[in-house]
């Protein structure tokens, strides 16, 4: 099938085909031509399969009629992580750069002020990170009373880092009577039970199984102790013809560590995380892109939807915790058709994540052994995972005998009980269980002085140079209740009326009704 065939305006199809594109992908196929009859969708395939297009042509084709108003935007797109936001937002530059929309990119890290002048000239397409998009909301910044289209697109990543409660609430904004377009990778019951709250009668669009990743990655596992594992990471850089990779960390602080590492053995490095400032983060990306950086160690930043062609390998130097994370973190290789190589280098404690990885693919992945390096076995056992160290400690160490190899020599090997030490010790009794009638002499307080005896009692507490006694304190007390007596004195006092009385006061009452007309008229002379 050919674009030709979706029902695209001829704008949409020359910029597609100046963009190199002839046939659309699966995806594409089948959720454009419900888009474009204005029907709510529930897209549902595995990453790397061109979701971003199956909704950006459709919409660019949509928003051609009409006109948007200052700060009421025709459209939203919500993404995840700023990195997508901006993917998308290039995406829309690129296929609808023949139509005079107006779009706007609202990210953490960027400037207010340059968001603000977008939204006030009025934009089409307005693609938006939710905490940037209620932060100009709750400012006045933005109405929403006119959005015609809603996407959400990577559901499952923003029930991942918690963004649920933010687009329940913008949703709850936006008008009952839109479109909704909902795209996720996977579709865990959580993810269902949103699209069943936010879609109307929609039309499911699945390609392929939930959370398999792409058939042109081909999957490696190894396993090694965990003080191996930058060792197996040089090893599979060096001998397996690594064009460029993505290197995944679990932590935001092992990616900082493990790039100051590849760097020091002579790698072209390059680190991206959340918590760095979006002007660098973009930096770093766009040098990964251009491949002025062989290696991009990241969190899951870069895990979702970010789309660099022709990246080789993607290593997972951690294994992650979240089964779909696994599925997200491959498809950063073998996009667009192309062949990849991702390896997972796990430790025996990575048992139980292994295995929910496994379970989630439906197949297992295949292990790979390197050279000189020892290769244990899984633990595949309850809480495995806990028992993990820092580097080069004693993992599979209870913590009670790693506080014991910390005491002094000489101490007991095994730390008896309480009531065993007092059974051996009669006549010492534990501290916390002495009564208050057996404390040594040197614990009693001393004899409370009468009320009679209380200077004698301050007395009995000498001075101490560079600080205070219990005098000073009492020479304080002292100070301020007379300053308090002085500013009583120095009050004004309250002005009345004094000698001078109002005429009003003066006045005689009203009679009654019941009075006499002598005592009336005397009353009215007066």
């Amino acid at each position: 099938m050919h674009f030709s065939e979706l029902g695209l305006g001829p704008e949409v199809l020359r910029a597609v085909e100046d963009a190199g594109y002839t046939t659309p992908t699966p995806i594409q196929e089948k959720a454009i031509p419900w888009v474009l009859q204005g029907r709510d969708v529930l897209g549902c395939a595995q990453t790397g399969t061109g979701k971003t297009a199956g909704f950006t042509l459709p919409m660019i084709e949509i928003l051609a009629q009409g006109r948007a108003k200052a700060r009421m935007p025709r459209s939203l797109i919500l993404e995840p992580t700023r990195e997508l936001a901006a993917q998308v937002a290039e995406n829309f530059e690129t296929y609808g750069k023949y139509n005079k929309l107006n779009m706007a990119l609202l990210i953490g890290g960027e400037s207010f002020g340059d968001q603000i002048k977008k939204l006030e000239r009025g934009v089409d397409v307005l693609i938006a990170t939710p905490g940037r998009m209620m932060d100009l909301f709750d400012r006045g910044n933005i109405l929403l009373t006119d959005i015609k289209i809603l996407v959400i697109d990577e559901a499952d990543r923003m029930l991942d880092m918690g963004f649920i409660p933010d687009i329940e609430r913008i949703v709850g904004l936006l008008p009952k009577i839109r479109q909704t377009l909902f795209f996720s990778a996977t579709m865990p019951p959580e993810i269902k039970r949103l699209a069943d709250q936010f879609l109307m009668n929609p039309r499911e669009v699945t390609v392929a199984p939930p959370a398999s990743p792409a058939a042109t990655v081909t999957q490696a596992l190894v396993v090694v102790d965990d003080m191996d594992k930058r060792k197996a990471l040089r090893h599979f850089l060096k001998t397996d013809d690594v064009k460029n990779a993505f290197i995944f960390c679990n932590r935001k602080k092992d990616v900082a560590i493990l790039h100051q590492s590849l760097v020091k053995h002579g790698f072209n490095a390059g680190a991206l995380h959340g918590d760095m400032v979006q002007s660098k983060r973009t930096e770093t990306l766009e040098a990964f892109k251009a491949g002025k950086l062989d290696l991009l160690v990241c969190s899951d930043v870069a895990a979702r939807g970010i789309d660099i062609s022709g990246v080789s390998h993607v290593f997972n130097f951690d294994t992650p915790h979240h089964s779909e994370d696994y599925v997200h973190r491959i498809g950063r290789t073998g996009r667009a058709g192309k062949s990849g190589r991702a390896f997972t280098i796990a430790t025996p404690e990575d048992g139980k994540l292994v295995l929910a990885i496994e379970k989630l693919i439906g197949k297992e992945i295949p292990r790979v052994l390197v050279d000189g390096l020892e290769s244990p076995e899984l633990d595949f056992s309850e809480g495995a995972g806990r028992r993990r160290g820092g580097r080069g400690g004693k993992k599979d160490e209870p913590r009670r005998d790693r506080d014991r190899s910390r005491r002094p020599r000489g101490e007991a090997a095994e730390a008896a009980p309480v009531e065993a030490v007092a059974a051996a010790e009669p006549d010492q009794e534990p501290r916390h269980r002495r009564r208050r009638d057996e404390r040594p002499a040197q614990e009693e307080r001393a004899e409370r002085p009468a009320r009679g005896e209380r200077r004698d009692r301050v007395e009995a507490y000498p001075r101490v140079e560079g600080g205070r006694d219990r005098s000073d304190y009492r020479d304080h007390r002292e100070d301020r209740r007379r300053r308090r007596e002085e500013q009583d004195e120095d009050r004004v006092p309250v002005i009345g009326f004094g000698d001078d009385v109002p005429a009003f006061i003066l006045r005689a009452a009203r009679p009654p009704k019941a009075a006499s007309a002598t005592e009336t008229g005397a009353d009215s002379e007066g």
